[in-house]
């Protein structure tokens, strides 16, 4: 790259499905934070649509559910898997 250029990414979307006095989720929001990812949360026990909507893109029904540019990573579990393995950082960069 040359002096002065920058080199241009933006930031993947994310999206957590979550719900109140969740532990799961807090860990997933901490871990996005970690990698100083900026989300979109719905949470499911303020509006009871966003679980009905949760179900359909993800086709499960526990929380929290993760999705990175609409792709489905998963719950809690499966996000820090996700970023053990050093995808996330992977994503995170080439976007």
């Amino acid at each position: 790259m040359a002096a002065g250029q920058s080199e241009e990414w933006s930031m993947p979307k994310v999206e957590i499905y979550t719900r109140d006095y969740c532990g799961y989720c807090t860990r997933a929001k901490s871990l996005l934070g970690s990698k100083g990812l900026d989300f979109v949360e719905y949470n499911a026990s303020r509006q009871s649509d966003h679980r009905a909507a949760m179900m359909k893109r993800s086709g499960r029904s526990t929380f929290p559910q993760v999705f990175i540019d609409n792709r489905h990573i998963g719950g809690s579990d499966e996000l820090a898997a996700f970023a053990r393995s050093g995808e996330l950082d992977a994503l995170i960069k080439t976007t």
